[in-house]
């Protein structure tokens, strides 16, 4: 295979899988690391692929890009379900759960499901309508609604969560660097994520290791309003050690 085949296909399987692995990349075309890892940047410096220890993610998307939530759910759809279920067995009977919206949150809420008494605090019109046919209870903020989400924000949101207590919180964000913090594109949704961090006793990140390294618009919080990350087994190295040196206990499925 000519170098520009195999780098042709890399790319096709990034955006097949939203992240590769040397050993995996390797192994499949039969070829040494070292021509991987050369293939790899090559790639990078034509700004095709965001190089990382070990493997490579899509290019940066820009601080201000706002996927919808249908196009999210085509991604990562494994490690999100097993996000998922990590995050639904840290979940007791007779607990205050706060949901933000997002893809792997509504993931969570399918976990939740079966639960016999719960209560879920969410912005999340979907999430609400996935969880209007269990038992468990439903508190819904109100607010504006953002249409590529589903989630709803604004004043009125906040103003609901601030007369509110959680037990425990989880968060999923478009953008996680370790040193700088949690993010998202949009002002008003960063701004209701930090209110549920502040009503909850125990906050929960659970986001896909396609998240780590990068920013998005706007700041949340900064990882030590953290206590908790659930991610896949693709996170960097170096950002789970910084993560566990900085007390964040981490749960990789």
């Amino acid at each position: 295979m000519l170098n520009e085949e195999r780098q042709r296909a890399i790319l096709d399987l990034l955006r097949r899988d939203g992240r590769v692995l040397v050993v995996d990349l390797a192994r499949q075309f039969h070829t040494s690391q070292v021509t991987i890892r050369k293939d790899l940047d090559v790639l990078h410096v034509k700004g095709r692929i965001h190089r990382t220890h070990g493997g490579a993610l899509p290019a940066r998307d820009g601080a201000l890009e706002d996927p919808t939530l249908r196009e999210k759910e085509k991604l990562h759809r494994k490690e999100k379900l097993q996000i998922a279920s990590a995050a639904a067995r840290m979940v007791s009977e007779g607990q205050v759960v706060v949901l933000d919206s997002g893809t792997t949150t509504t993931a969570i809420a399918r976990a939740l499901r079966n639960f016999q008494n719960l209560t879920i605090i969410t912005n999340a019109a979907n999430i609400a309508a996935e969880l209007s046919g269990s038992v468990v209870e439903v508190i819904l903020t109100g607010g504006s609604l953002r249409k590529n989400s589903f989630s709803l924000v604004g004043p009125l949101a906040e103003e609901t969560l601030h007369k509110l207590h959680a037990d425990i919180l989880f968060l999923g964000v478009d953008g996680f660097d370790v040193q700088y913090g949690l993010s998202t594109p949009n002002l008003l949704e960063a701004k209701v994520n930090r209110v549920m961090i502040e009503i909850s006793k125990v906050a929960v990140a659970v986001c896909d290791s396609s998240k780590f390294g990068k920013r998005s618009l706007s700041l949340i919080a900064p990882t030590s309003s953290l206590q908790h990350v659930i991610t896949d087994s693709g996170v960097p190295k170096a950002d789970l050690s910084a993560l566990k040196k900085s007390g964040v206990e981490v749960t990789v499925v």
